[in-house]
Order: structure tokens, then C-alpha cells, then sequence
């Protein structure tokens, strides 16, 4: 393997292309947040604008140090646990090529875990013991992902994890440290960042399938088939593109949300892909694009939806 720097080497340990799926349900509950503070409190300060930035800015940073944090905790003890072996396929993870120690990924996670409880100490602040149940809950669970004796992503719980909290916490957590306040609305909106980011999660355990089962990894894809896989993808993405839909049907507003419906043509080549069933290696593909569409969904969700009609 070619040599490679070592900011290079902890920015793959990142593992970026996950990412969309910490920034992604910020974006939408920040949006959501938005237009409720110009919309139904009328008047919005200046002081209060650069309060909500604030906030804003401490809430994307906790969500993608939670997010990292998780990744690192997961290239550990996936590794620990002979997850990431030799005959993976798949994206580096740098303790199984051996360009990172296990003491040297143990310290990252927990110094990760910790900035981001340092962030959220603002966002403590602000929301209170709701926001700090959160907060624990999620570095917690960030960890037993793939820690302890019955790891969530080891026993098919993996995928209600992904939903949960990249969608339903998220979204609603976000728009309750703008707001103090939650509505039926924001919990309809989160459902869609959930699904796609249970795509992502999707595209990783199928390209994973066959190394997965050898671990005892037995993640729903290990438990149902590939094919259970391919209805999971598939299920994911459209339900996740009905969501804005319903959101207009419901509101009568919001209509130019529905731009973000078009992300679903970026879904044909992964989901083609996914139905080829080809090797592992011509799978990698399908992660980074299902968390483009993730992304590409939730910038043009958010802004639709404050664009006034």
C-alpha cells in the first residue's frame, strides 16, 4: 500500500461518506425550525437570530463528533471482534491494513466522545434534561453499537438504531433547541433522513453479507438474505421520497419541498447495481451514492420548504 500521510490516514478513519447521515437530519430540523420562527413568531430579533446560529452551529458539530466518534468506536471493535479481516471488501479500515493502533483508535474515539460532550454542554444548556438524555443516550448506544456482549450492530437492531436517531432524534432534537417546542410535523419530516440513512447502512451490510456471516456479524441482511436486502434499499428510498408528499398533503404549504422528490432518480444506478448482484468490490459504490442522495434531499427539503408559496 502506498504511503499515506497521517492527516490523510485519520480523515479515511472519519469515514466521510457516513457523514451526510450526522449532517443531514441537522439540516432538515434547522429548516423545519426556521421557518416556525418567522412564521409563527412573526418577529424575529437579532439577538435571538445570532443565538439560534449559535446553537445551530454547536448542534451540526455534536452531531457529526457523535457520528465520528461511533465510526472510530466501530473500526475498534469491529476489528476486536474480527468484523475486518483480511477478506473484507470494502473501504479501508485502517486497523485491519495496520496504519492505526488499536490504542491509538481506542484514544481517538473516547477523546471524540468527549469534544462532542463538551459541545453539547451549550446545547445542555439551552434544551435541558431532554437534551442531555439525548445527548448520553446516543454516545452510549454510539458505542454498544459494536461493543459489549451483544453489540446492536451484530444482532440485527443495527438498522432501528440508524433510524432512530438519524432520524427521529435528530430532526426533532434540532428543531427543539431552536424552538422549545416539537410538533407532529417535525416528526413526519424526520421519518425520510431516517430511511435514507438506513439505506446507507443498507448498501454497507449487503456489500458485507458474506464476511458479516463469517464473523457472527448478524446484521438483518446476514439473518434474511440478500434479497431481504434488496426489498430493505428499495424500501427505504421510495418511502423516504413519499415523505414530502404527505408533508404538502397535510400542511397545503410547503410545496416547492417537493423538489427534493427528484432526488430519487439520483437511487436508479445504486439500486440497479444492488439488483445486478454483482461481487462485493462493484458494491462500494452504492454507500457514497445513497449518502449523496441523503445529502442532495435534505438541502433541497430545507430549502423548498422556507421558500414561500
Amino acid at each position: 500500500m502506498e504511503k499515506i500521510s497521517k492527516i490523510k490516514i485519520w480523515f479515511l478513519s472519519t469515514r466521510p461518506k457516513t457523514l451526510p447521515a450526522a449532517a443531514a437530519p441537522v439540516i432538515i430540523g434547522l429548516a423545519l425550525s426556521f421557518y416556525s420562527i418567522r412564521h409563527e413568531l412573526k418577529i424575529l430579533f437579532l439577538y435571538n437570530l445570532r443565538f439560534n446560529i449559535l446553537i445551530a452551529f454547536f448542534t451540526l458539530i455534536s452531531a457529526l463528533l457523535i457520528q465520528i466518534g461511533t465510526n472510530l468506536a466501530n473500526d475498534y471493535f469491529d476489528y476486536i471482534k474480527g468484523a475486518d479481516n483480511e477478506k473484507r471488501i470494502g473501504p479501508v479500515r485502517l486497523m485491519q491494513v495496520g496504519l492505526v493502533k488499536k490504542n491509538e483508535m481506542l484514544t481517538a474515539f473516547i477523546i471524540t466522545f468527549i469534544l462532542a460532550m463538551i459541545f453539547g454542554i451549550f446545547l445542555i444548556i439551552r434544551g435541558g434534561y431532554p437534551i442531555l438524555i439525548i445527548g448520553v443516550f446516543a454516545i452510549i448506544c454510539g458505542i454498544l453499537y459494536t461493543a459489549g456482549p451483544a453489540p446492536l450492530g451484530y444482532i440485527g437492531l443495527g438498522d432501528i438504531f440508524v433510524f432512530i436517531f438519524f432520524g427521529l432524534i435528530s430532526v426533532a432534537g434540532t428543531y427543539y433547541l431552536q424552538t422549545l417546542k416539537i410538533n407532529l410535523t417535525v416528526f413526519i419530516a424526520s421519518i425520510a433522513p431516517g430511511l435514507l440513512s438506513v439505506a446507507i447502512l443498507v448498501a454497507n451490510n449487503i456489500r458485507d453479507i458474506k464476511t458479516d456471516s463469517q464473523s457472527g456479524k448478524k446484521t438483518l441482511i446476514v439473518r434474511f438474505g440478500y434479497n431481504f436486502g434488496i426489498f430493505e434499499y428499495l424500501f427505504c428510498i421510495i418511502t423516504a421520497h413519499i415523505i414530502p408528499i404527505i408533508l404538502v398533503l397535510i400542511t397545503k404549504l410547503h410545496y416547492f419541498s417537493l423538489i427534493s422528490v427528484l432526488t430519487i432518480l439520483l437511487a436508479i444506478k445504486p439500486v440497479k447495481i444492488i439488483f445486478s448482484k454483482p461481487s462485493p468490490q462493484f458494491l462500494i459504490p452504492v454507500l457514497g451514492k445513497t449518502s449523496q442522495i441523503l445529502l442532495i434531499f435534505s438541502i433541497l427539503f430545507s430549502i423548498g420548504w422556507n421558500i414561500n408559496i
